[in-house]
């Protein structure tokens, strides 16, 4: 997790900038999900899942990909919300665009047990 020091307080009314608030430093709060993405069009039989894995590894993530038996991906991962967010955008916006008709996502209540990236086989 990334620390910031607060800037904010440089931007307040001088009267909130006291010596006390100068002390004061600030994490700024970033926010871990995990997420289920299910995606369905021609997303077998092409290479879906080495590319999914290749958009991962430029990305702070952890999770896994697979094939499921009706035809759709099925991609688990955890993440900082806004790097989560970057990486489902670049898959999106990849080469795998037009092999996707359809996208679903589910928020998960607990994080996806994977070390690094993986492709799931089961």
């Amino acid at each position: 997790m990334l620390d910031y020091r607060c800037w904010i307080l440089d931007l307040c009314a001088p009267t909130l900038r006291s010596s006390i608030a100068h002390r004061v430093s600030c994490v700024w709060r970033q926010v871990m999900i995990s997420l289920q993405v299910f995606y369905e069009g021609n997303v077998q039989g092409v290479g879906f899942r080495w590319s999914v894995r290749h958009v991962a590894k430029g990305f702070d993530v952890t999770g896994w990909v697979r094939n499921l038996p009706d035809g759709r991906v099925e991609l688990q991962v955890n993440g900082e919300e806004n790097e989560l967010r970057a990486f489902l955008d670049r898959v999106a916006e990849s080469e795998l665009h037009s092999l996707i008709h359809r996208q679903t996502e589910n928020k998960l209540g607990n994080p996806v047990a994977a070390r690094g990236f993986e492709i799931r086989y089961d």
